[in-house]
């Protein structure tokens, strides 16, 4: 059986596309366990509230452009293709704060230019709902006024993580549909990517047959609010990754819980598979999902660089690298990005506790 579960509390990121670290960027892990995301009181966003800042958690692994040519004068010039959206780069993250703190640490330069000044997804993962809403503006409205795109990551499931190191999330699903609501009418009406809810597809094992559907159903729910309050939000649901179900069941929960109604899926997230096998499965998952044709993936690639470690260890392990910086222009069909959905040198809970920025680790991760 595998182990699954995922997490990261990431917030925060530098824009645009830029070039692979580490081997093919790929991506190996399997699940994560999650953090909630810090809040930092002298940072007010829009209606006073304090912007999310980004407190990692891991998941648990569960289970196993090319030139072109110049036309001669006589050639018909075809209309340029319009450059891919660039990801927002959020101001506030325990890898940001850091850096700033610690600008004599000899290890200070490698991490900044290759995790601080990259962009990571910012996750809501306590309930809270009070000042959800005005947190998720604090995060959609400055990307909107910079026209990139914000990552989001929805994070409040009741019984997230099987009580798990990631545990929490809203009391019930009748509560879980308010958070979701108010989650809902932050979003803007600009562009905006949302990871709904990491595990909560590929990790349904542990519940009850009525507790599984009621879920699922609660996640079709969730889709179409957040649809329905910004029809330019881009909704991504859970496939788990590539070493976790088999593309068919994973297929039939997705479909199940809406997703063929959505964006698409995400995969990967805090966990270290390589993207070529993130591509493959994916793209099994979207054929056997059905659907309109646009539907497509995106692939946490934030620790995938060395693909995952042989013997399946998923806490902090050692030998990792940052993969593919994140991207909307991956150049691969149906694969709509790579993300860093979890941020690099944010523990699992090994080399620090879990969800909490460990300078050595991502030292590690950025310079291997």
């Amino acid at each position: 059986m595998v182990v699954a579960a995922s997490a990261v509390v990431a917030v925060a990121s530098a824009a645009g596309t830029m070039t692979a670290l580490g081997e093919d960027a790929a991506d190996d892990r399997r699940a994560a366990r999650h953090g909630t995301p810090r809040t930092d009181p002298s940072a007010a966003g829009p209606a006073g509230s304090p912007l999310p800042a980004p407190s990692a958690t891991s998941a648990t692994p569960s289970g196993p452009p090319s030139p072109t040519a110049s036309p001669s004068p006589s050639a018909t010039r075809k209309p340029r293709a319009a450059a891919p959206a660039r990801l927002y780069h959020h101001p506030e993250s325990q890898v940001l704060d850091w850096v700033r703190d610690h600008p004599d640490d000899p290890r200070r330069a490698v991490v900044e230019s290759r995790i601080a000044s990259r962009p990571a997804a910012v996750w809501f993962a306590d309930y809270a709902p009070e000042t959800l809403t005005s947190r998720v503006r604090a995060v959609t409205s400055p990307a909107a006024a910079q026209g990139r795109v914000p990552v989001l990551v929805a994070y409040a499931i009741p019984d997230r993580d099987c009580g798990g190191a990631s545990e929490g999330g809203a009391p019930d699903l009748d509560a879980y549909a308010g958070w979701i609501d108010r989650f809902a009418a932050g979003l803007g009406s600009r562009e905006a990517i949302v990871i709904l809810e990491p595990d909560s597809i590929a990790q349904t094992d542990c519940l009850s047959a009525d507790r599984r559907d009621a879920r699922l159903a609660a996640l079709a729910r969730a889709g179409r609010v957040l649809r329905a309050a910004n029809p330019k939000a881009r909704v991504y649901y859970d496939a788990g990754h590539s070493h976790w179900n088999s593309p068919a069941h994973q297929a039939a929960l997705l479909r199940q819980a809406g997703a063929a109604s959505s964006a698409g899926i995400f995969s990967n997230v805090s966990n270290f598979r390589r993207t070529a096998d993130e591509i493959v499965y994916d793209r099994q998952v979207l054929d056997l999902l059905g659907g309109p044709p646009g539907l497509g993936a995106v692939v946490d690639t934030s620790r995938n660089g060395n693909g995952a470690p042989a013997d399946g260890e998923w806490c902090d392990p050692d030998g990792r690298t940052i993969g593919r910086a994140p991207t909307l222009d991956t150049g691969e069909p149906r694969v709509d990005g790579y993300l860093w959905v979890k941020l690099p040198g944010e523990s699992d809970g090994c080399k620090g506790a879990a969800g909490e920025f460990s300078p050595a680790y991502a030292y590690e991760l950025a310079s291997s």
